[in-house]
């Protein structure tokens, strides 16, 4: 045990995560950062195209999650063949991947063209379901672009190069802006398309970063090894693709399950008043901002180990675990006490009226606690992933958020069968035991399959 946590092995594995992880957390910000950008542009023309905007990113995140998802069995499965010296197997992976994009690109993109049937059944007001049906169908046009573009990112996060994503988010970013004006105002002789128009602009972006990154894999001296390009279009292999789907399903579930989760809990609250949803989204805002530090270093873990596995070191991806963990424990002590002492101020960045500062403070101050149990749960949950044990992660998953998280926060939060109704803080309080739950049966998980002899371990992974 003093020979994993020597301090040299540490800060070895720290810093290579780090390295990983900074890129891969700046790419998210920048992704997220144009949901931001189209919010408040669509919100400038009328609250009504605000609206559509958060309705249609409910039915479009979901669905498109459960795609990016299934192709995030790729990182695991290249970065193994990377570490163990077999780039030349990368190439057939990739394109396999692509079939999966077609698979998968289809059943959604059918579901959001009639996504009308969904939308006329919610009672809302025929204006705001005219334009959010208007907005799902042009981000349509990008769906599979999209999915292209996390393919080819999942290759170059695969051999460890996180770089490229982040410039090329970025770029995108800084392409949404000009282009979300255009589109939404009307510029350059274009009619005004107010919400529509940020579909428009993200279908131009996502089809945008998907030349860029498959331009940028193409032309990379790093990448030309791997022959990827000399046959892009191959038969589907439905050895590889049973392989590729047994590691992405339960990943896609696993995602899909915890959107899910928050999406509902939203809704729940919603009989409780403006004030009680506009605090509960402050502190779930807040901590998703959060989140992304822990998941980043979880993307990284999982990169780092699927490498050190391939290169025949199971004591090499134990220690990457175990700095992994140490980093982000580190981290969230950090945005923990930042997110105590200045929980107030957090939420007047929101909103002014001090009743939503008020209850938002003291969801924060539960936020707070609960990022410890979140870092472990979604580090623990990267590294498994690079030891390809995606199934436990699936039922952990569902057993933590819908057999003990929802009911608990349900039964504290609208009814008096415990205590009194807290409202979100008893929703809240049902994070909190689901996290701590899954936190534990994660490191456990990781631990049990870590005691492996080595030869089995290597064997599971072929």
């Amino acid at each position: 045990m003093k020979k994993l946590f020597n301090f040299t092995t540490y800060h070895e594995q720290a810093k290579r995560l780090i390295q990983l992880a900074f890129p891969i957390l700046l790419a998210q910000l920048a992704q997220n950062s144009m949901g931001l950008v189209d919010t408040i542009m669509a919100g400038r023309v009328s609250s009504a195209d605000m609206a559509a905007i958060s309705v249609g990113a409910s039915i479009w995140f979901p669905l498109i999650l459960f795609g990016h998802g299934l192709l995030l069995a790729l990182p695991p499965t290249i970065s193994y063949l990377n570490g163990s010296g077999k780039r030349e197997r990368i190439a057939h992976q990739v394109r396999q991947g692509i079939w999966i994009v077609i698979l998968v690109a289809i059943p959604i993109g059918l579901l959001i063209y009639h996504s009308d049937f969904i939308i006329y059944h919610m009672g809302m007001e025929s204006k705001l379901a005219e334009i959010t049906i208007g907005y799902l169908h042009a981000l349509l046009f990008g769906l599979p672009t999209y999915l292209l573009l996390v393919n080819f990112r999942c290759l170059n996060d695969g051999i460890a190069k996180t770089k490229p994503a982040m410039v090329i988010t970025f770029f995108g970013l800084l392409l949404n802006i000009p282009l979300n004006y255009t589109f939404i105002y009307g510029a350059f002789g274009l009619p005004a398309f107010g919400a529509v128009g940020c579909g428009i602009a993200t279908t131009i972006v996502n089809w945008a970063m998907c030349i860029m990154m498959i331009g940028y894999s193409k032309q990379a001296s790093n990448q030309r090894d791997l022959k990827v390009f000399e046959k892009i279009i191959e038969k589907p292999n439905l050895a590889t693709l049973k392989k590729l789907l047994r590691l992405g399903f339960p990943i896609a579930v696993a995602l899909w399950c915890e959107v899910a989760l928050f999406a509902l809990t939203s809704l729940f609250l919603s009989p409780l008043g403006s004030d009680m949803v506009a605090s509960h989204q402050i502190a779930l805002n807040t901590s998703s901002f959060i989140f992304m530090l822990p998941m980043s270093l979880g993307m990284a873990a999982t990169i780092l180990v699927g490498q050190r596995l391939g290169e025949g070191s199971p004591e090499n991806a134990k220690k990457v675990s175990y700095a992994a963990l140490i980093v982000g424990l580190n981290i969230t002590i950090i945005t923990a006490f930042i997110t105590v002492v200045f929980r107030e101020n957090i939420a007047a960045i929101f909103v002014k009226d001090s009743n939503v500062i008020v209850i938002a403070s003291n969801l924060l101050l539960i936020a707070a606690l609960y990022q410890f149990s979140d870092t472990i749960q979604v580090v623990s949950g990267g590294v498994l992933r690079g030891y390809k044990d995606t199934k436990a992660i699936l039922y952990i998953t569902i057993f933590c958020y819908w057999v003990i998280g929802m009911p608990v926060g349900y039964t504290l939060a609208m009814t008096d069968f415990i205590v009194p109704h807290l409202g979100a803080m008893g929703f809240w309080w049902g994070f909190v035991l689901s996290l701590t739950a899954a936190a534990i049966l994660l490191i456990s998980r990781m631990r049990k399959i870590q005691k492996l002899d080595d030869a089995t371990l290597l064997a599971r992974l072929e």
